[in-house]
């Protein structure tokens, strides 16, 4: 019998509602309906695989407000970024839609005869998604391996499954035939397991923590089955003191406290030369103190509720016994609620240093020289992204190209554009989303020969 899961409101602690959560049994029947769906999907002419596509990002773009009041009550964020992020989806529904009639091989010159390649779809595609970006996250996985051919199943947090499944009726509504595109909530022991373990799901797309992924890596590799995975980080934000410091120390808060600090690519470890060090870190407190941290529903809300009690619970645990040089505010009462923190660090083995917090504090430590800032930024497990700010372009370009992270911003702090490619080095995750090629990670490539004889 399907169990079910409570879904609460963290700015309230408040019941949402109830989902149904899938059984075995009803996770490999979705997965074997999008296993009968894949030919004919895959058969589709590419003018009409990209039609409906777009027809799903206008139906997206319809429920944009619908989209993002679901995810102020689920996830608790603030109301900017829940209509940006389901804008999000729009676009790369939008971006990918072009990707069918332009994926393409190639014809290769050889003696004797025409050699061509096709780039071929894979079939049954599991997507797993995390609760702390529950709707772009899951665009970046369904979009473009929709657009290659593939069906999609697809597993939203359990935590956060509102607008998974009103994604899952929008494709459907758009026109996407039956088992082409399905959400399925459950837990991650049940639903993300059979999407690893079933031999008919070719590919598993997973966002969360470093610790499982190496689980689902593992279990992939028993069928070597392709896997994409975007994992845990610990970035880093270097200010040299050339930089522009009240920018700098402007744009630090939304680096890091944006979704309360729940986002893998969090800059959660500040490097400030130390020459400009105190002059940073007295620009940076009004910055912190300033930030609005309300009721999500609230229009001018900067800063919404960390998502669980067990997760402030977790937060709590890393500033307990730390320097707290400063923190902001946040609303008492129900909710699960934490002040933007941010706290000196002294030595790089500290533990808030080297390991995800996953909520919304920061630590600064100083650095002597550029060698300095490199090695700090580096002596981590962790590759996702990272910001630079200096006026010097020489030391932008060096910086940028010795320090081991899939996504660098420089006088920035933003990670993501769905234009550009995206992923981790090292720990932090294995193969790239979003950008012009990511169709083609969901492909094989078929190499033909023909003899001219």
């Amino acid at each position: 019998m399907t169990s079910t899961h409570e879904v609460v409101n963290p700015a309230t602690e408040e019941v949402v509602t109830e989902v149904p959560l899938a059984s075995v049994e009803e996770t490999d029947a979705a997965i074997e309906r999008a296993h009968e769906a894949f030919p004919a999907w895959r058969d589709v002419p590419p003018g009409e695989r990209a039609r409906l596509l777009r027809r799903f990002a206008d139906l997206v773009d319809d429920a944009v407000e619908e989209l993002a009041e679901l995810e102020v009550r689920n996830a608790g964020h603030t109301w900017g970024n829940a209509v940006w992020e389901a804008g999000n989806v729009r676009d790369v529904l939008n971006y990918y839609s072009a990707a069918p009639e332009r994926l393409s091989g190639r014809q290769i010159p050889v003696a004797g005869g025409l050699d061509v390649t096709f780039h071929e779809p894979l079939g049954v595609v599991g997507v797993i998604v995390p609760w702390n970006f529950p709707m772009p996250i899951a665009g970046w996985g369904f979009a473009p391996a929709l657009a290659a051919g593939n069906t999609v199943v697809l597993k939203p947090a359990e935590l956060t499954p509102l607008t998974a499944i009103r994604l899952g009726e929008l494709g459907r509504e758009a026109g996407l035939p039956e088992g082409v595109f399905t959400v399925i909530p459950g837990k991650g022991s049940i639903v993300g397991e059979r999407f690893v373990t079933h031999p008919l799901v070719r590919k598993v797309c997973f966002t969360g923590s470093t610790e499982v992924g190496k689980r689902i890596m593992r279990g992939c590799a028993d069928q070597v089955k392709r896997v994409t995975l975007e994992l845990g980080g610990k970035s880093a934000n270097i200010v040299f003191a050339d930089a522009d410091l009240a920018k700098a120390a402007a744009a630090a808060p939304y680096a890091v406290f944006d979704n309360a600090g729940q986002d893998c690519c969090a800059r959660s470890r500040i490097l400030v030369e130390r020459s400009a060090y105190d002059e940073f870190v007295s620009l940076l407190e009004p910055a912190v103190t300033g930030l609005r941290v309300t009721d999500p529903r609230d229009r001018d809300s900067e800063m919404g509720p960390l998502i669980s009690a067990e997760q402030k619970a977790v937060v709590q645990g890393y500033v307990d016994g730390a320097e707290v040089a400063f923190a902001g505010t946040a609303p008492s009462g129900p909710g699960f609620w934490f002040a933007p923190t941010v706290v000196l660090a002294t030595s790089p083995g500290e533990r808030i240093w080297r390991e995800e917090v996953f909520g919304p504090v920061v630590a600064v430590m100083p650095f002597d020289d550029e060698a300095d800032a490199v090695r700090l930024a580096n002596d981590t497990e962790f590759g996702l992204s990272g910001s630079i700010y200096t006026r010097d372009l020489g030391r932008a370009l060096r910086v940028s190209r010795a320090v081991e992270s899939g996504n660098l911003s420089v006088n920035s702090h933003s990670s993501v554009r769905y234009w550009t490619p995206f992923g981790g080095f090292k720990q932090s995750g294995l193969g790239r989303e979003l950008g012009p090629d990511a169709p083609n990670s969901f492909t094989d490539v078929k190499n033909v020969f023909f003899a001219h004889d």
